[in-house]
């Protein structure tokens, strides 16, 4: 692979060969690099872009019934209650219009649709079962901040179209994950597998190229993210964790750690993936009915495997994202994930809380065998 020239169509026929199914999945990709590119010239029109939305709502509703939001014109709310820009349908849209007719795929569930959408019987069907976020980090938007597309692949046994116990697989049994990065640059990261490979988009030639190979993530580091503002709902081995790193070189950890929050999952995983640190959104206290925060399938599976192939892991606090058993369509679960020995110091402190071994550090000073306890003073 010769770096700057080796397009995406071209990496996948080389990572891909020999593999079973190879020339479907690599097409797949191609279908959803598709995709991206009109996302990406969707989302780089800002306040240029559509002001008619109906068209868009109107497309999105023909395949998951969505309730009426009070957020505004065009608004609605997602299968989990979270308020739907326009770009989030817009978005939504592109990616079933560019996925869903090549014979590919056998169905595609989104964060934006309440439920799975099976291809069409005037469209052949594949082996493939597409998951996605079609627009992460959407609240950004009105800020012109980072936002991103996340989509994950799975395999599909039989011909019969797909049911939603379909879609609930373990994400050990990924066959490919990835995100697209819209800042400055369109940046899409993928795997099938075999490392963690970044790749540019030349919008001159409206290909992407192999800009980043082999990402790596470093097994320590020196940043974390995540949103303080939830600090008094925490549980205490995440306190625990961020205290340390807040005390810096006085503290514990012995060294300082910046603090880094952007909003936007595929931006902060980005950043771990090119320069490490752990990204954190644990489970909390503020909503208890919610397990965690994020959605298991739409975006904690697809990163664990990109962050893992990358060397870096994932984890709940307690167990391995990628083992985690779907229950739901729309399940969320609590994300930990970054450079290693940062994740393996977190559930390790969960484990001590969990077990009861997470004693507060006291001064033999001051304990009951002390020169100070009160049989001793005169």
């Amino acid at each position: 692979m010769h770096l700057g020239r080796t397009t995406l169509s071209k990496f996948l026929i080389q990572q891909l060969r020999g593999s079973a199914g190879q020339n479907e999945l690599a097409a797949l990709l191609v279908d959803v690099a598709a995709s991206i590119k009109a996302i990406s010239a969707i989302v780089g029109r800002g306040a240029l872009g559509p002001s008619d939305t109906a068209a868009s709502i109107a497309a999105v509703a023909r395949r998951a019934a969505t309730p009426e939001s009070d957020a505004g014109p065009g608004a609605v709310s997602n299968a989990s209650g979270d308020v739907q820009k326009p770009l989030d349908l817009l978005t939504n849209e592109a990616i079933v219009r560019y996925c869903e007719w090549g014979g590919l795929l056998a169905g595609m569930a989104s964060e934006e649709m309440d439920d799975i959408y099976a291809i069409p019987e005037r469209f052949e069907r594949g082996p493939y079962l597409l998951i996605f976020d079609p627009l992460d980090g959407s609240a950004n938007l009105d800020i012109n901040g980072a936002v991103g597309t996340i989509f994950s692949v799975l395999e599909h046994a039989g011909e019969a179209p797909p049911t939603t116990a379909d879609f609930l697989q373990p994400g050990k049994r990924q066959v490919a994950a990835g995100y697209a990065i819209y800042g400055p640059s369109t940046i899409l990261v993928l795997t099938v597998g075999k490392g963690t490979h970044g790749f540019t988009l030349d919008r001159e030639i409206g290909n992407f190229i192999l800009t980043h190979p082999d990402l790596r993530v470093p097994e320590e580091a020196s940043e974390f993210a995540i949103n303080v503002s939830n600090e008094r709902f925490w549980e205490p081995p995440v306190a625990r964790y961020v205290d340390e790193c807040k005390a810096g070189g006085t503290g514990v950890r012995a060294r300082d750690f910046n603090m880094r929050w952007i909003a936007a999952m595929v931006a902060d995983v980005h950043r771990i993936l090119t320069r490490g640190g752990v990204f954190m959104y644990p489970r909390d206290t503020k909503e208890p009915i919610k397990p965690g925060r994020l959605r298991l399938l739409y975006e904690a599976n697809p990163m664990a495997m990109l962050i893992e192939q990358a060397g870096g892991a994932a984890s709940t606090g307690r167990v391995r994202i990628l083992d985690v058993a779907p229950d739901e369509l729309h399940q969320r679960v609590p994300v930990i994930l970054g450079s290693r020995a940062e994740i393996e110091r977190i559930e390790r402190y969960h484990h001590e809380y969990d077990t009861g071994t997470d004693k507060p550090y006291v001064s033999p000073l001051f304990n009951e065998r002390s020169l100070f306890r009160p049989e001793a003073r005169i």
